[in-house]
C-alpha cells in the first residue's frame, strides 16, 4: 500500500497563498457563480473548458497525489483550493475526481497509469455510496463474479459525482474474499450511465449500473474498505473547506447587501435583529474555519484525521446550511428570486449537507471512533 495525502511536493506559505490568488482569479475570470449557470438547469455537470485551466494548466488535477504521478502538496492544499472553489460554486470536479478517486487509486498502489492520466486532468469518478448515500462497506450495491479470471461487475451504484461527465470509474464491489476496488471504462459493454436532477446546480450526480461489465481490479482480498474509508476522510475535510468557502461567500454578500439596502432611512444593519444575524453567521464561520483547520493539521500530526474529519463535516455541513439559509431571508424578496445568487448557495448548502453522510452520521461516527 502506498500512503496518502502526504506523498505529493509540499508548498511553502508563499506558494499556498499564490496558489490561492491563482484559483481565486481564475474563477473572477470565468464569471464566478455565472459558471453555474451557464450549466443546463436539469443536468448539471462540469466545465470542461473552466477544468482544463484549472485541472491542467494550474495543475489542481494532481493536488495531494503521488509525487511520483506528478502530484504536487497535501490535504493543506486540498483545503486551500477547495475553500477557494467553494466560494464561487465553482463547477470542476476536483472533489469528485482529485479527492475522491484520486485518493483511492493513491491508495491501492496498483494503478501508477491512472493516477498519471487523472493528474494531468482526466476525470474519475468513485462509485462505493451505499442506495442512502453512506458509505457502508457492508451495504455497497455492486457485487464481483469471477469469469475465467475476469472481475464481472453487476449492481447499481448511485450518488456517483459527476459520474456522467467520468472517462473513468472507480467501483468498490463486494465479493467471495470480502470488499474490493476496480477500475472500468463508462463505454465498456455492461455499463449504463443515467444522469439524474439534482438540488445543486453547480455539481452533478449520475448512477451507474452495472451487468457483466468487465473491470480491472485494483485490489484483492478484501482491502478495499480500509482503503476507501481514508480517502472518505480526506474528502470530508475538503468537503468541509468547500462549505466553509461558500458560507464565508453568504456572508460577504449578506453583510455588504444589509449596509447598502436601505429601509426607513437608514441601513437595515443597523438594525438590532440584522446585528444580531449577521454575527450569530460569522460565529458559525469562524467555527467552521476552526474545524477544517483543525482538520488538516491532524493530517500531519498524530492525531486522528478520521475523528478530525468527522467534527469538520459535523460542524461546516450545518453551519453552511445556516448561514446560506439567513443570506436568503436577509436579501429579502430578492433573495428568492432565481436572478440572485442566492439560491444557488442554498442549494449548494443543502446538497453537501448530505453529500457524505448527514451531521447526524458523522456525530454517530465519531462517537464510535472515541469508544463512547
Amino acid at each position: 500500500m502506498t500512503s496518502t495525502v502526504t506523498d505529493g511536493t509540499a508548498l511553502s506559505d508563499a506558494e499556498l497563498d499564490d496558489l490561492r490568488e491563482t484559483v481565486r482569479s481564475v474563477c473572477a475570470d470565468a464569471g464566478g457563480t455565472a459558471a453555474v449557470r451557464r450549466l443546463p438547469e436539469q443536468s448539471p455537470g462540469i466545465d470542461a473548458k473552466l477544468w482544463d485551466t484549472l485541472g491542467g494548466q494550474v495543475g489542481l488535477a494532481a493536488l495531494g497525489l503521488p509525487e511520483a504521478a506528478g502530484g504536487i502538496g497535501g490535504l493543506a492544499e486540498i483545503a486551500a483550493v477547495c475553500e477557494e472553489l467553494g466560494r464561487t460554486l465553482t463547477p470542476v470536479p476536483l472533489l469528485s475526481s482529485t479527492v475522491l478517486a484520486g485518493q483511492v487509486l493513491a491508495g491501492c498502489g496498483t494503478a501508477e497509469r491512472a493516477l498519471e492520466e487523472l493528474a494531468e486532468g482526466k476525470v474519475h469518478a468513485l462509485a462505493v455510496a451505499a442506495p442512502d448515500g453512506v458509505w457502508r462497506p457492508d451495504a455497497v450495491p455492486v457485487a464481483v463474479t469471477w469469469r475465467g479470471g475476469v472481475p464481472l461487475l453487476d449492481g447499481t451504484a448511485p450518488f456517483v459525482l459527476d459520474g456522467a461527465d467520468a472517462e473513468a470509474l472507480v467501483v468498490a464491489a463486494a465479493g467471495v474474499d470480502g470488499l474490493d476496488l476496480f477500475l472500468t471504462d463508462p463505454s465498456e459493454p455492461g455499463v449504463t450511465v443515467r444522469r439524474v436532477p439534482t438540488l445543486d446546480l453547480s455539481r452533478g450526480q449520475a448512477v451507474v449500473s452495472f451487468s457483466g461489465a468487465r473491470a480491472r481490479p485494483l485490489t484483492a482480498g478484501g482491502e478495499g474498505a480500509d482503503i476507501v474509508s481514508r480517502a472518505l476522510d480526506v474528502a470530508l475535510v475538503a468537503l468541509a473547506a468547500e462549505q466553509l468557502g461558500g458560507a464565508q461567500a453568504a456572508l460577504d454578500m449578506t453583510v455588504a447587501h444589509v449596509r447598502d439596502r436601505t429601509q426607513f432611512g437608514r441601513a437595515i444593519g443597523g438594525f438590532q435583529a440584522i446585528k444580531h444575524t449577521c454575527a450569530d453567521m460569522l460565529l458559525q464561520v469562524e467555527a467552521a474555519r476552526s474545524a477544517v483547520v483543525r482538520a488538516v493539521r491532524a493530517a500531519d500530526s498524530s492525531e486522528s484525521l478520521a475523528e478530525a474529519a468527522a467534527v469538520a463535516q459535523a460542524w461546516c455541513g450545518e453551519a453552511f446550511v445556516f448561514v446560506a439559509a439567513e443570506c436568503v431571508q436577509l436579501h429579502g424578496g430578492m433573495g428568492f428570486t432565481w436572478e440572485h445568487d442566492a439560491h444557488l448557495y442554498f442549494r449548494r448548502a443543502q446538497s453537501d449537507a448530505v453529500l457524505l453522510g448527514g451531521a447526524a452520521h458523522h456525530r454517530e461516527r465519531l462517537a464510535g471512533l472515541l469508544g463512547w
